[in-house]
């Protein structure tokens, strides 16, 4: 199933990054920037963005995953100062073949962020 869905976890307090923004990003072969999806981090730790997990709009091409990390962490409660360490996450990844699905797993804290390609 085409597609890119996201999946962030607080690792720091055991908890999905519920209302964390997030955006995806195209990068054009031009270095133009167009966004496909984005959202709000549902109470699961899913970004909630039907669209872009059944693929409306991406194909083989350079993304960006964006994750409005400081100001979510400050929401909660959680001292991260300002700025904070991480003020903003930008991972940009490859999609080189549009039929296969793009799952990426992201787990955090105010310190730290693992992101992989998961299934």
């Amino acid at each position: 199933m085409p597609g890119i869905s996201v999946h962030v976890v607080d690792v720091s307090r055991g908890l999905p990054a519920r209302g964390m923004r997030v955006e995806v990003t195209r990068i054009e072969a031009d270095g133009a920037r167009r966004r496909v999806g984005g959202g709000t981090v549902g109470d699961g730790g899913l970004l909630d963005d039907a669209a872009l997990g059944r693929g409306d709009g991406v194909g083989a091409g350079l993304y960006e995953v964006e994750l409005a990390v400081g100001d979510w962490f400050r929401a909660q409660g959680v001292d991260v100062g300002t700025p904070a360490f991480q003020e903003s996450i930008v991972y940009r990844f490859g999609h080189a073949v549009p039929a296969e699905h793009v799952h990426l797993p992201i787990k955090l804290s105010p310190w730290g962020v693992s992101i992989w390609r998961g299934h």
